[in-house]
């Protein structure tokens, strides 16, 4: 039974999540503060995290702390704020989703199960034989960049060190198993982020110019994440 930390003041949107997602077959832990969020994170399989909170820490700097321990927990933002530097906020804190309230609860779950379901990538990686196979599946070093897929963390194209959220992770770890090949931008959205390929979204190009600014000494002319025209990407070492 997987284990969903809720970080909520609202009482009663609190308990109405915690009634729904036992009754989908989770066990909920529920907080209503950030301090009590960070002693209960540990052990959780992913937290729903809202964005407004009481004390002196919102839900942006509980998920800063929370990468900044090297957990890579899925967090779910949930959130009032509907602005797109919100969003973008949310995302560069730490957090692998954000969903407006209100929200529908069937996508709230289904969102949940994606990201749970592709905590399976992760721990799939303790399963290798060997100390070199395990190695060359959990890293990736490429022209003084390197990315170690187990704790997130990053080497920049400058030296610098910094944390790489859930998807950025993922979708250079689908770069890594599918080096040199066209990934189409539908096989993103189907295996990175769990929705129907045909869906119409700027979300992938979005990261990808994410991962360029990370990994690319120059953005405008890169020599690794490469476009394909009116396909996808294609990575090259």
């Amino acid at each position: 039974m997987s284990t969903v930390l809720v970080v909520e003041d609202e009482a009663h949107l609190a308990v109405g999540l915690r009634f729904n997602l036992e009754n989908a077959g989770y066990a909920v832990r529920l907080v209503d503060n950030g301090e009590d969020a960070l002693s209960q994170v540990e052990g959780a399989d992913l937290v729903l995290l809202d964005v407004n909170l009481p004390g002196g820490q919102d839900g942006f700097e509980i998920a800063r702390e929370i990468r900044k321990a090297h957990n890579i927990v899925p967090i779910i933002m949930l959130s009032a704020r509907n602005q797109k530097e919100d969003r973008i906020r949310g995302l560069d804190a730490g957090a692998d989703d954000y969903l407006t309230k209100p929200f529908d609860l069937e996508e709230l779950l289904a969102r949940l199960r994606g990201h749970l379901r592709r905590q399976v990538w992760h721990r799939r990686d303790g399963d290798d034989e060997s100390e070199a196979s395990e190695a060359s599946a959990t890293t990736l070093e490429f022209d003084g960049c390197r990315i170690d897929f187990r704790s997130l963390e990053a080497i920049d194209h400058r030296g610098e060190g910094f944390q790489l959220s859930w998807k950025e992770a993922m979708m250079m770890r689908l770069f890594l198993e599918n080096e040199g090949e066209v990934i189409p931008r539908a096989r993103f959205l189907e295996e990175v982020w769990g929705e129907p390929g045909t869906l119409e979204t700027r979300t992938v190009d979005n990261f990808i110019m994410r991962l360029r600014r990370y990994f690319e000494p120059d953005p405008k002319k890169p020599r690794h994440i490469l476009s394909v025209r009116g396909v996808g990407y294609r990575f090259v070492r």
